[in-house]
């Protein structure tokens, strides 16, 4: 029976209980073996915690800020559907992007001021970001691989949104559960929520168990041996 009615518990329950190694220790056992973004993805700030659904984004480098003769219309926008994208978030979702080189921020300051105004959970961009003090000061969660002040305006477009995504091998599909923390963001498929919250909630309190068992003097082997939590 979960413990949580609606998302807005799920994601509280979450930040107060949980942490990304909790859902993949769990999601391991489920077989979801892949499904951490790479390491070098990490939040702004080490306490930045981002948790919601997913609002995938497909960005692509181009040469040139408008792109004439272009067949696809996109190209002749300045950033493509990127406003677009951005007016399209919804409360406690997250702007995931992925398909752009490592060469511009695909984020920034305005961005976050948005995306808060919308109710946005954060983002997780792969790529970098920029207006850092000002992301800080906002305390918008936003995830990249670093930051970099060179904007995409002339070198990159949005050229889709609300579609399923590809990063490292995990497919993001539209309403999956983004999870991030300092240690890494892990990918939740929306099919295999409930199985996998419920036991990474199972796992918390018994980790606490194990911990006063440990703090009691008891070995490590005899603690896992009683608990099958380590």
């Amino acid at each position: 029976m979960p413990i949580w009615n609606n998302d807005k518990e799920l994601f509280e329950l979450t930040k107060k209980e949980l942490f990304t190694a909790l859902l993949g220790d769990v999601m391991d056992k489920m077989g979801l073996l892949h499904q951490f973004l790479p390491a070098i993805i990490k939040p702004l700030s080490p306490a930045m915690v981002v948790i919601g659904r997913a609002m995938p984004v497909i960005e692509a480098d181009i040469a040139g800020e408008v792109v004439e003769n272009a067949k696809n219309v996109v190209l002749g926008k300045p950033f493509g559907l990127m406003f677009e994208a951005l007016d399209d978030l919804k409360e406690d979702e997250v702007y995931i992007c992925n398909g752009s080189s490592h060469n511009y921020a695909l984020w920034g300051g305005l961005m976050s001021t948005r995306a808060m105004k919308l109710g946005a959970a954060g983002t997780v961009v792969n790529g970098y970001t920029r207006d850092t003090n000002e992301i800080l000061r906002l305390g918008f969660p936003t995830f990249s691989v670093g930051t970099y002040a060179q904007d995409q305006g002339p070198r990159g477009k949005v050229i889709d949104y609300r579609v399923a995504i590809e990063w490292n091998g995990i497919l993001i599909h539209p309403g999956d559960i983004v999870f991030g923390d300092r240690d890494g963001v892990i990918i939740i498929p929306k099919d295999a929520e409930k199985e996998a919250f419920e036991g990474a909630f199972a796992k918390a309190r018994g980790e606490k168990l194990v911990a006063q068992a440990l703090r009691n003097g008891e070995s490590a082997v005899s603690a896992f041996d009683r608990y099958g939590i380590m």
